[in-house]
């Protein structure tokens, strides 16, 4: 039988360098608040959004290229951008981005 003071460091250690994931209702919420952050950033008029992508906590930022017109009445651009959220403020940076050759 295992000494209860060796059964017990063994229980601790196990449950103290266990890591516990967000749930998909968290990480719904926080694409959700990304999305709209950036989309609201974009001034596009009807904006397509990429699956966020997501850094490690390092960085601490979530990714989405966009992509839609801008413009007023006949006179659209069609626009590509990319927005960088960042996960602790809630504040999202924006610019427009063109693939290289085009």
């Amino acid at each position: 039988m295992m000494p209860k003071t060796v059964l017990a460091t063994a229980i601790a250690f196990l449950v103290g360098g266990q890591a516990f994931a967000s749930s998909d209702g968290a990480w719904n919420a926080l694409f959700a608040k990304a999305n709209g952050t950036c989309i609201g950033l974009s001034g596009l008029d009807t904006p397509e959004a990429s699956t966020p992508v997501v850094f490690d906590d390092s960085v601490g930022k979530i990714a989405i290229l966009l992509k839609g017109a801008m413009g007023r009445g006949k006179v659209k651009t069609n626009v590509s951008m990319i927005c960088l959220y960042d996960k602790k403020s809630g504040k999202a940076s924006i610019e427009e981005y063109r693939w290289l050759g085009k």
